[in-house]
């Protein structure tokens, strides 16, 4: 019966969702005044963007701070034919790359304000426990009111 209870509220908890679309991103922010967390990965070949993934952006506690705190938008570039996405997703994603991410780095997250601002860049794997990660982000949104 615990186990069901417990199943059961995981199965009823909002899930985070990450958006593909720059553009729906920006009318999200605006709406919410929330700010932007950009992550570029390579979902399918780059190492460290799958470890970013499982061990800060899939964690319960990233997650519940960035419910309420963040908009997410992931700018995947898969190289597996099986992953490849449609070439609209492709395009959206080259130009946000070409604005944000110029250099091409993998795993790179961009934290910006709701009109699109950069106001923080990981580059690569920020090697720090959830907690940590959530603190500097919440720590750059302080320091830009």
């Amino acid at each position: 019966m615990k186990l069901l209870l417990i199943t059961l509220f995981y199965l009823i908890l909002p899930s985070l969702t990450w958006m593909n679309n720059f553009e729906d991103a920006l009318k999200e922010a605006g709406k919410s005044h929330k700010q932007i967390l950009i992550n570029f990965s390579g979902s399918d070949w780059c190492g460290p963007c799958i470890r970013l993934r499982k061990e800060i952006l899939e964690t319960p506690v990233f997650e519940k701070y960035a419910t309420t705190q963040l908009v997410l938008l992931r700018a995947d570039f898969p190289r597996q034919k099986k992953n490849r996405l449609s070439s609209e997703q492709t395009k959206r994603n080259e130009s946000l790359a070409e604005r944000y991410n110029p250099d091409g780095k993998f795993p790179f997250t961009v934290l910006t304000d709701e009109n699109g601002k950069v106001f923080r860049i990981w580059d690569g794997f920020p090697d720090k426990s959830p907690e940590e990660f959530v603190q500097e982000i919440a720590k750059a949104i302080v320091l830009t009111k």
